[in-house]
């Protein structure tokens, strides 16, 4: 509860910071939009294994573990287009690195997923570790392998990001992408299958 109260503290600092210029109502209002999200991910990321100081969810989001969810130091589990999903097997593990948001995503790990620092993901991007099916035979387990995105990474609304994929640092999937290879880091992908358009660093 005191870790609670010290993060509301400092979040209520910033706020004030940030809105010097606005009415008192205003910046009441945002302080305690700002409190409630911290206080309700304490419901909310309850089944998580590790959650971060100043971890926060906007809208409820669905989470179902039954492995292992590490959460950074400021994420965001934000629901305001879509309600995220997060479903975790046995034996996986979900890691979510500091300051990144999560907003209207469905996350599902047979393996492991891990999302760096400073990442931003839109609503309806689809992140799958597993084909959860053969081609072959319909009703037998696919191949599985981890799927890892770097830090400052930014994946457009309604991307797909299959098995095994390494998203490098810096990079940015363009919408309605679908990744199947790995992503250079400091590169704009987009299309499907996705493939370099652009390169962000020469």
């Amino acid at each position: 509860m005191t870790t609670t109260v010290s993060a509301i503290r400092a979040q209520i600092t910033q706020l004030k910071e940030k809105n010097k210029d606005n009415s008192l109502l205003e910046i009441t209002q945002e302080i305690l939009s700002a409190g409630w999200r911290l206080i309700s991910a304490k419901f909310y990321l309850r089944n998580c294994n590790k959650v971060g100081s100043m971890v926060s969810t906007n809208g409820r989001p669905i989470i179902k573990n039954k492995g292992y969810i590490s959460l950074g130091d400021r994420v965001r589990i934000w629901s305001i287009f879509n309600p995220t999903q997060i479903y975790v097997h046995k034996g996986a593990k979900f890691i979510v690195g500091s300051n990144s948001r999560i907003n209207g995503v469905h996350i599902t790990v047979k393996s492991g997923v891990t999302i760096g620092k400073n990442v931003r993901i839109a609503p309806y991007v689809l992140i799958l570790d597993s084909d959860f099916h053969s081609a072959a035979d319909h009703f037998s387990d696919g191949k599985t392998s981890a799927v890892t995105i770097g830090d400052n990474v930014w994946i457009a609304t309604k991307s797909m990001i299959l098995k095994g994929v390494t998203i490098g640092e810096g990079a940015v999937v363009a919408a309605g992408s679908v990744v199947t290879k790995d992503v250079p880091p400091f590169t704009v992908v987009g299309g499907v299958p996705a493939k370099v358009i652009k390169k962000l660093r020469h």
